[in-house]
């Protein structure tokens, strides 16, 4: 018997609910997904908060966190035994930024997938340094002390206030941070108005800036009729 199912059998225990702390890579590790599917009926109260902390390997690597891969795979499994269950809840992630390792190619590759999730933390943990971990050893030396390789550690305020503002790209507040460190990243192409951009310029667009993003529906509709039209007077 699980550790869950002899807490829910508890004399007077109506309802233990998980709220986060759970190690998402050993729930995998369960072959029969019992435990999985004991914590999402009886344990989860519509969100439960997991801290993958990041999505670049290289970053994950650092903090000892398995791959993004894993995550994935858990987020999968989560949905699939909800929708099993009839049950509508929800992971809420924990994600880090300014962690030794990130830098701000890393922490844009955050933002985009968070821009693909359609989701904006209202929290976000800022790494600082505390005693007897190896990131503050990382931090405080710019090595990894398991393989003695030179790490990249931002220590600057203002990049890692960039760092931050990334994970919440969509806060009008930082803006001016966002659009800084896409371009520090060499990654204007994220800002514009396609949809896989993360920043619209400020101003409306031009006639040229709406043609060269496809334009506006009406604009799309005129060009699809003539299209016709034009097969139409060939044809005939």
């Amino acid at each position: 018997m699980s550790l869950l199912r002899k807490l829910r059998a508890l004399p007077g225990v109506k309802k233990v609910f998980i709220r986060s702390g759970i190690r998402f890579d050993y729930v995998l590790a369960d072959p029969d997904k019992s435990f999985l599917k004991e914590l999402c009926q009886y344990h989860v109260s519509g969100q439960l908060k997991v801290a993958p902390e990041h999505v670049a390997d290289r970053v994950l690597a650092r903090m000892g966190k398995p791959k993004n891969e894993v995550y994935r795979r858990f987020v999968k499994e989560y949905r699939e035994m909800n929708a099993r269950l009839g049950m509508e809840q929800y992971l809420v992630p924990y994600l880090m930024s300014s962690h030794p390792g990130s830098s701000l190619k890393e922490a844009v590759e955050l933002a985009e997938h968070l821009r693909e999730l359609g989701y904006m933390p209202e929290q976000v943990q800022d790494f600082y340094p505390t005693p007897s971990t190896i990131s503050t050893c990382m931090y405080y030396t710019g090595y990894d002390c398991r393989t003695m390789e030179k790490v990249y550690v931002p220590k600057n305020p203002h990049e890692k206030a960039m760092q931050r503002a990334l994970i919440q790209y969509r806060n009008p507040k930082n803006r001016e941070l966002v659009e800084e460190a896409l371009k520090r990243a060499g990654r204007t192409d994220l800002i514009g108005y396609g949809p896989k951009c993360l920043l619209r310029p400020e101003g409306r667009p031009d006639k040229r800036q709406r043609a060269a993003n496809g334009g506006t529906r009406a604009g799309a509709r005129r060009t699809i009729r003539n299209i016709h039209k034009k097969k139409g007077r060939n044809q005939g």
